[in-house]
């Protein structure tokens, strides 16, 4: 696995793009100068810092690590039944006849996956469709999952912090 330290001006870039894709007060990080950097060997890479972490799947698209339970609780958020689990935390996007109840949010915001029993985050998903449009059918693809139990981001941050 490759570490690196960023440089501020792709630190900054990537503030940024958190600032304009994550709600209000889901980032509160701004004292830090650089972020690191573990390459996760699928062009990924998790982002780390002191208060911290975040999956970055593209260059665009940079999402809340699982583990960071009290960034999670700011967005919106749906579950699913039992009977989804297994499916949500193998990357399966996330349908609608599995999702048990849901916040209000918009096409394209990042929406987290709990389960119903103890309502864990299992995944944190792009919404396709606005959630009156999505949940006023009853079938179709609702969320697409980004990051899961499990994933190379979950794997990635298990190796670097063993004692989690």
């Amino acid at each position: 696995m490759k570490k690196s330290i960023l440089s501020k001006r792709e630190t900054s870039a990537i503030k940024d793009i958190i600032r304009k894709s994550w709600p209000p007060n889901a980032y509160n990080s701004e004292d830090e100068k650089n972020f690191i950097s573990y390459d996760t060997g699928k062009g990924h890479r998790l982002l780390c810092a002191k208060a911290f972490t975040a999956a970055q799947i593209d260059s665009w698209t940079i999402v809340p690590f699982l583990g960071t339970v009290q960034t999670l609780t700011v967005f919106p958020f749906v579950v699913v039944d039992m009977g989804a689990i297994k499916f949500v935390c193998n990357g399966a996007k996330i349908m609608r006849p599995g999702i048990t109840a849901h916040d209000d949010f918009a096409k394209g915001d990042y929406v987290t996956v709990k389960d119903e029993k103890f309502l864990k985050v299992l995944a944190i998903g792009r919404a396709l469709e606005d959630s009156a449009v999505a949940f006023r059918n009853s079938k179709g693809y609702v969320i697409d999952n980004l990051h899961y139990v499990g994933d190379e981001f979950w794997e990635t941050y298990k190796e670097i912090n063993p004692k989690s």
